[in-house]
């Protein structure tokens, strides 16, 4: 009888440990997404936890120094790095995105100081979630610029 307690009480733990980590992970589960993906997903991405790639769009860069508001429309670029490499190298996809007026776009609204390198070509990966009006509100907002790093390079090794 004693033996049963112990396995009921262990069992009753061991269950609600379980509970909690699942229980918080799928609060706190994020998804990758290229623009294409939040395309096709349409209403079912609305309020999700997204972390969304694209190619920014030079011309629509808008930013308010007042508010700190930052917007700009990102183009689909594909999340898979082999198939990046294969195309080319991401500096060479970064650039076919961002003049293929045939690609999906997004529209992106972030609250914060302008980033140094945000200019036309350069990768963003932000993460947010997507509003019903189709706006992709980012909390946070990261930048990879490969053209410049790859003239920077040259000039980094001539001078050794």
């Amino acid at each position: 009888m004693q033996i049963n307690k112990f396995f009921l009480g262990g069992a009753l733990i061991l269950a609600a440990v379980v509970y909690l980590i699942f229980s918080s992970t799928q609060a706190s589960a994020e998804y990758f997404m290229t623009v294409d993906e939040v395309k096709a997903e349409g209403t079912a991405a609305i309020g999700k936890s997204l972390r969304l790639s694209g190619a920014v769009l030079g011309d629509s860069i808008q930013y308010d120094p007042e508010t700190l508001t930052l917007t700009f429309d990102v183009a689909h670029v594909s999340g898979n790095n082999a198939e990046i490499e294969a195309q080319g190298g991401l500096a060479l996809v970064l650039y076919q995105a961002v003049n293929d007026p045939s690609r999906q776009r997004v529209t992106v609204i972030y609250v914060g100081p302008k980033p140094d390198l945000l200019r036309g070509e350069a990768q963003a990966i932000m993460t947010g979630k997507l509003g019903e009006d189709g706006i992709f509100y980012a909390d946070e907002l990261l930048l990879k610029c490969p053209t410049k790093y790859e003239q920077a390079v040259p000039e980094q090794a001539s001078s050794n």
